[in-house]
């Protein structure tokens, strides 16, 4: 089957604003009216398709006429062949400075805003622009010539073919260019719904968009693990030479679907876990029993063991336990241990956790309905409190606040016929006025309870107050905790900055002139220290703080949010609240985070094998030193992003060993470890460390660091950084492992090939470059809100879901197959639905098919179509149910609720949705995909010149 090749000739235009480095600055063509070259000049010749076995052919002049086509043209994503060593593309694509106008839909035309970057970088890109170029031009300033981005997996098995003449309108096909759908398509074709089994060391798992079940064979799931590479470098000096993080993303408590076993719980009773005297290793499938099964020796350090006498087994004939198989810690890569008194605090078992709930009763949340809503839900809400699968009712006791400027307790024992109120005005020094009552079981306190919530809003009626405190709150809750002796978790319900006199108070901080300056650092880091030290004194005390923010205006989410990031909290943020609209949004956030499944009061440890170690960590954390990882709470939707580096070599043999362990205190209050191995595989071969890389784990540990190091760097700097670090690590498979091939080609490692596209996605987003309509408060709630994703939520969140729903097929359950994020991709006569894990929009072409529009929104034709809804109607046919299925499925896994919004084509608030087309050049700087792999080959040529 023969492929067409691409032209990839077009005029270039001026670099666009862009993230840090801007794209390569070609000359134009001069009149596009002149077909004819001048006398002595070679035309640029297109790009070249390639033989079967990804030969090249040399670049020379073009014959004339347009190459025959083949008879498999280009699909809406592009071919891609699966199995490549490594992937070619044809020629560098055009920089584009305006919105690509593509039919048969035409946006709005955009003027093009100065790029936040320094002169100088400019200047200094300007004199590196000779390394793409072939043939020097005497006339028309710098072009190219023959650059060829090769892709022998592009055109799989047809005959080379010869591009035509230059066509001066023409734009680099993006189907020729490696298609994040595609890989997430072959990867489901290859994997889908098939069983995963762990039993091989450092074995790439199935791409986190692909569903499978995963069978524990004595690695743990990738459910809970995932690595940027599944094979680590032997040495530091090849490590540095690829500069490919070794990290991995850990998520202890990851939701395990009811296809999948349970993790199985150990208990030694007070002989407590078997651990390695030396490094203090769990038993685990990495231990080498040896001497007849009365010692062991530790896959982490090596040092030989005693077996405990009540732990000792015979060996088989292979050395291996026989009671390998009964014993979880001996065959499976994930499981639990009771832990003994000497894993608690005090060394006494702990109390079971306690949830409190904090109101805001200020003058605004009482006027717009807030508190009778909440209070209202919490009456059904507290019904569903987790509990284990075993218990009756759930061991969690609940308690309530409500504040303004002053604090007020609530005393809810299940002897009174009314709540009593107990009121601290006191907010420099908080404390505790009851302790009998303000903590209780729900069931045993139900009547009290809900005549409580039934109060609140009446008794705060009348209030006209609008000062309100925040850390006070925060201190009042962790301080009923610690009175209590137990852990838990504070769910703070709050709107506005906090400007009352008391510790940790606020001011307006709001500043756009520090935008695009070296100061501009100041917006994300916290306005003052009481938060920081007030976040350290709650997770010394097991408190963790969700918060739910409504903020109407400026709230400094940089310094309110960081309490609930280092407590391992969850922070939710809710634009201009409005009942009709975001009710639902909010009511289902509520209800997940109160049922989600918690650890609490966590201390974490990674430990590893000899020649490697945890050096750096990610995520809602605190750590004291540098190997305990302290949190208040850790929930099923948290990860914890960990790096490695060498502090010695590694052998091929034994491989790279990871053991994470975490101690935490259950819903009941039962303290467990829980423990997860993997084994990792290890080479002197670069080219065994590109084939196991995943790429979605690399964009998540390029996310946590960037967002990290926002605090101290100024974000120009962290753009070049990420810039310079893709194109070096892509510039030393191109060196090192790829066969050699003229310079002008791109050549991509299989497992990295969409490396670009997700890179540009993070520095288009809005925490790495400021957009005019994104406030500071939206920048700081998702640099907190990335620090804690897992791989799933982080690839959702930069590359977003766009599906089709005009192509849906009623008869089917299977989602429609994705497009590409886009402009291109949208149809006058289309319904795009898109979901990045944060917002759900409904796209509709101004064609829309009317009984399309009948079937979802019940009304006569697009303009009848109400775009201020949140929640499509339930209408009773087939469309419906089927969108609202597909978007439920969508919606699913989540941890936050996405809110729907409607958005017609060619109307306002299409601006808001085409920032998520992604591919496409931002509108207010960042490149499109297409300008930035250019962008990151000349970067490459430069590095290999």
């Amino acid at each position: 089957m023969s492929q067409q090749g691409y032209v990839a000739t077009p005029p270039y235009s001026q670099p666009q604003p862009g993230i840090g480095l801007s794209p390569p600055h070609y000359g134009h063509y001069g009149d596009p009216s002149h077909t004819a070259s001048p006398t002595g000049m070679m035309k640029p010749a297109g790009p070249l398709g390639v033989t079967a076995t990804g030969g090249m052919l040399p670049p020379g002049p073009p014959p004339p006429g347009p190459p025959p086509p083949g008879p498999h043209q280009f699909g809406q994503n592009g071919a891609h062949a699966a199995g490549h060593p490594q992937q070619r593309f044809p020629g560098p694509p055009p920089v584009n400075n305006v919105a690509s106008s593509y039919a048969p839909y035409q946006p709005s035309a955009q003027s093009s805003y100065l790029s936040p970057m320094s002169t100088s970088s400019v200047t200094q890109l300007g004199s590196q622009l000779s390394a793409m170029q072939i043939n020097s031009y005497a006339n028309s300033g710098p072009q190219m010539a023959g650059a060829q981005l090769s892709y022998p997996g592009g055109f799989p098995g047809g005959p080379a073919q010869l591009a035509g003449p230059p066509q001066p309108q023409k734009k680099l096909d993006p189907d020729s260019i490696p298609s994040p759908i595609q890989v997430i398509e072959n990867d489901r074709a290859s994997r889908g719904g098939q069983v995963y089994a762990t039993n091989t060391r450092g074995q790439i798992p199935p791409l986190v968009t692909t569903d499978c079940i995963i069978q524990d064979q004595g690695n743990a799931s990738p459910r809970f693990i995932r690595c940027t590479t599944y094979c680590f470098p032997c040495t530091s000096d090849m490590a540095k030479q690829a500069q490919i993080p070794l990290a991995a993303v850990i998520k202890p408590f990851a939701t395990i679907p009811s296809n999948e076993s349970p993790l199985y719980l150990v208990n030694h009773g007070e002989s407590g876990p078997v651990r390695c005297n030396r490094c203090k290793a769990y038993m685990c499938p990495f231990m080498q029993f040896i001497e007849g099964g009365r010692r062991y020796q530790c896959g982490f350090c090596n040092c030989v063991n005693d077996v405990p006498p009540f732990y000792f087994q015979h060996l088989d004939h292979i050395g291996r336990r026989l009671d390998h198989y009964e014993k979880p810690e001996l065959s499976l890569g994930s499981y639990e241990y009771v832990a003994t008194l000497d894993y608690c605090r005090k060394n006494k078992p702990p109390n079971p956790p306690a949830f409190i709930f904090m109101i805001d009763v200020s003058y605004s949340n009482i006027k717009n309905g807030l508190v009778k809503l909440i209070c209202e839900e919490l009456k059904t809400m507290l019904e569903k409190l987790p509990k284990e699968e075993q218990e009756e009712m759930s061991a969690i006791r609940v308690g309530f606040i409500t504040y303004n400027k002053v604090l007020h307790f609530f005393n809810v024992k299940s002897n009174l016929a009314q709540p009593q109120m107990m009121v601290v005005t006191d907010v420099g020094e908080v404390f505790v006025p009851l302790l009998d009552g303000f903590l209780v079981n729900y069931q045993e306190s139900q009547s009290v309870i809900h005549n409580l919530l039934d109060q609140i809003p009446d008794m705060f009626a009348d209030s006209n107050e609008n000062e309100t405190v925040f850390a006070p709150v925060i201190q009042a809750g962790m301080e009923a905790l610690k009175a209590a002796d137990c852990p838990g978790k504070l769910f703070i319900f709050h709107s506005s900055l906090p400007t009352a006199e008391a510790p940790g108070k606020l001011k307006n901080r709001d500043d756009k002139k520090l935008v695009n300056t070296d100061k501009e650092k100041i917006l994300f880091q916290p306005q003052t220290n009481v938060y920081d030290s007030l976040a350290k004194d709650c997770v010394a005390h097991g408190c963790s703080v969700t918060l739910f923010l409504f903020p109407s205006q400026y709230v400094d989410v940089a310094s309110l949010g960081l309490v609930p990031q280092l407590t391992g909290g969850t922070l939710y943020k809710y634009n201009n609240f409005q009942m009709h609209l975001d009710r639902q949004q909010f009511l289902n956030d509520l209800r997940n985070d109160i049922e989600k499944k918690i650890g609490f009061d966590a201390i974490m440890r990674v430990r590893t094998s000899t020649g490697f170690r945890a050096t750096d960590f990610f995520g809602g954390i605190l750590m004291n030193n540098t190997t305990d990882v302290e949190m208040a709470a850790i929930d099923c939707d948290k990860a914890v992003t960990v790096e490695f580096k060498h502090d010695d070599k590694l052998s091929e043999d034994t491989g790279a060993l990871i053991q994470c362990a975490v101690l935490y205190t259950t819903i009941s209050g039962q303290r467990r470890l829980r423990i997860h191995n993997l084994g990792l595989n290890c080479s002197s071969q670069l080219a065994d460390l590109y084939k196991s890389c995943e790429t979605d784990a690399l964009i998540n540990f390029f996310a946590k660091s960037a967002f990290k190091a926002v605090l101290h760097q100024p974000l120009k700097v962290i753009r070049e950084i990420l810039v310079n670090q893709t194109a070096h690590m892509l510039a030393c498979y191109r060196k090192n492992c790829a066969s050699p091939s003229a310079a002008s080609q791109l050549i991509l490692p299989d497992s990295m090939k969409v490396l670009p596209v997700y890179m540009n996605c993070l520095l288009k987003n809005c925490v790495l470059l400021s957009r005019p309509e994104i406030s500071t408060d939206e920048r700081a709630y998702q640099r907190q809100l990335v620090m804690t994703m897992g791989v799933a939520d982080s690839q959702l969140f930069f590359y977003p879901q766009l599906l089709p729903i005009h192509t849906l097929d009623v008869k089917s359950t299977m989602l429609p197959a994705a497009v590409r994020c886009s402009e291109s991709r949208l149809s006058e006569e289309g319904i795009f639905l898109l979901a990045n894990g944060l917002h759900m929009f409904l796209w509709l072409g101004v064609s829309s098919p009317p009984e399309l529009i009948q079937g979802i929104f019940n009304v006569p034709s697009f303009a009848h179509i109400n775009t201020d809804m949140t929640l499509l109607p339930e209408v009773g046919n087939p469309y419906s149910q089927q969108l609202r299925m597909i978007m439920g499925i969508i919606q699913q896994k989540r941890p936050y609720s996405m809110k729907l919004t409607i958005v017609k084509q060619r109307e306002q608030p299409e601006m808001v949705f085409r920032q998520f087309l992604v591919e496409d050049k931002g509108l207010y700087g960042g490149s499109s995909y297409v300008d930035f792999l250019c962008c990151v080959h000349k970067e490459i040529c430069q590095l290999l010149n």
